[in-house]
């Protein structure tokens, strides 16, 4: 056979496809496959020679039954426990026919039990927001990190958290402060999932820090946790002083930090002060003739109607990082 033959499968007849190759054949991240080997044993059954490996069409058939399975809201641990054998196949979807164009981003209308309506979503949601209402710590930890770890950050919020918990939050509104425990447990796992994605704090730069903080009275910390995060994900020092800051406290932050921009956060429009916004975009700082100011974000859905020319709103945590990244690049 030809070194560009393949076989009825629709592999290479050499020595198999490389990491890059199996994640578009899945359509999953290659960071993916990487956490499936390293995390659950899902590696490949032999062994080359050199730095790189190399899947076969065995290999391949474990990991698309394992898209299968966690495209269900399976834990990703369970799942490995169901392609290894470890666990019996109850339920277990067909797996895609070899060759066949990458899995789309499954979505579903689901409520995930307990009516929680969830509405049209990724099929991730469905999962968690299981996990979250069984309290299911563990399981709900291990779904957060996976979904973080093949999305990204800003991804994994948009598209799977934030809309799993403004189901929580609906559920909570329409049944009388029930499932209250499970909002609250649910916003715990997400923040510590978040610190674990970022162990590390960046290393300060002369005035390219970011200073983030909800306003006086806003306790809401959870979505500034995520853009906290997503900034020291990209590199960029950031400073986070969380909830309801009082207005000294935050002065004495901001001139002690002298950073390129400051995030204000308030859920509510009765905790929004567009004074105060003001009041920091007019700091200054540095020597006569070098003195410098920061940019102020004005963020979250208490700011609307309420902001002015040169306080920029955001309009989610895309925005938020990409105009972050802007400010501080084109800082001296």
């Amino acid at each position: 056979m030809g070194i560009h033959e393949r076989d009825d499968e629709g592999m290479p007849t050499g020595a198999g496809l490389t990491t890059g190759e199996v994640a578009r054949r899945l359509g999953v991240a290659p960071t993916t496959v990487r956490t499936w080997d390293r995390r659950y044993g899902l590696g490949p059954d032999a062994h080359t020679g050199g730095r790189h490996r190399r899947w076969t069409a065995g290999d391949m058939a474990r990991l698309e039954r394992m898209c299968a399975l966690t495209a269900t809201g399976i834990a990703p641990a369970e799942a490995a426990r169901m392609v290894r054998g470890d666990a019996p196949p109850e339920a277990v979807p067909a797996r895609p026919a070899a060759g066949a164009a990458p899995r789309p981003a499954v979505r579903a209308r689901s409520r995930a039990g307990s009516g929680l309506r969830l509405g049209d979503v990724r099929q991730e949601c469905k999962g968690i927001a299981r996990a979250a209402l069984r309290l299911d710590a563990a399981v709900l930890d291990e779904l957060l990190e996976a979904v973080i770890d093949e999305h990204g950050l800003v991804t994994a919020w948009t598209e799977v958290i934030m809309p799993t918990l403004q189901a929580v939050g609906r559920k909570w509104e329409s049944s009388g402060e029930k499932y209250v425990e499970v909002e609250h447990f649910l916003s715990w796992h997400v923040s510590g999932a978040l610190r674990r994605s970022t162990p590390t704090a960046v290393a300060d730069r002369p005035g390219a820090t970011t200073v983030l903080a909800c306003v006086p009275g806003e306790n809401h910390t959870l979505p500034l946790e995520v853009l906290a995060a997503a900034l020291a994900e990209r590199g960029l020092p950031v400073r986070m002083f969380g909830g309801a800051l009082p207005v000294e406290s935050l002065v004495t932050a901001v001139r002690r930090t002298g950073p390129a921009a400051v995030g204000l956060w308030a859920q509510s429009r009765t905790t929004a002060s567009r004074p105060l916004a003001q009041h920091v975009a007019a700091m200054e700082w540095g020597v006569r003739g070098a003195r410098r100011k920061p940019v102020v974000l004005t963020i979250g859905p208490g700011w609307a109607g309420r902001t002015s020319a040169g306080l920029p709103r955001p309009a989610g945590l895309a925005e938020a990082v990409t105009l972050l990244e802007s400010v501080v690049s084109h800082k001296p």
